[in-house]
């Protein structure tokens, strides 16, 4: 039997991403200002936003005020009954 020459396994292609030079540094630092940029502007969207819901919920609480609705007394209990909750045996509140 013949001894074969055993050569080192052929490296495969490697993908086309692989061989392309990497980005530039003023490429890679306009990328990362662009998505700043627009991060910035949807955090001042989201702002907006936030802006609306909160003139909204104190139309509604206004509103509630107005029927007598006594809102600290309802948080107040909430908080009660969630400090209530936590204290109860596991047991009490599967049932």
């Amino acid at each position: 039997m013949a001894i074969k020459d055993v050569k080192p396994a052929e490296k495969k292609p490697v993908a086309q991403a692989a061989k392309q030079p990497a980005a530039s540094r003023e490429e890679q630092a306009g990328f990362h200002k662009g998505a700043l940029s627009t991060l910035a502007k949807e955090r001042e969207e989201m702002l907006k936003i936030l802006s609306i819901v909160e003139q909204l919920m104190q139309m509604h609480v206004a509103a509630l005020k107005e029927l007598g609705v006594d809102l600290e007394r309802i948080a107040k209990q909430a908080q009660a009954n969630q400090a209530a909750a936590k204290a109860a045996p596991l047991e009490k509140k599967l049932k």
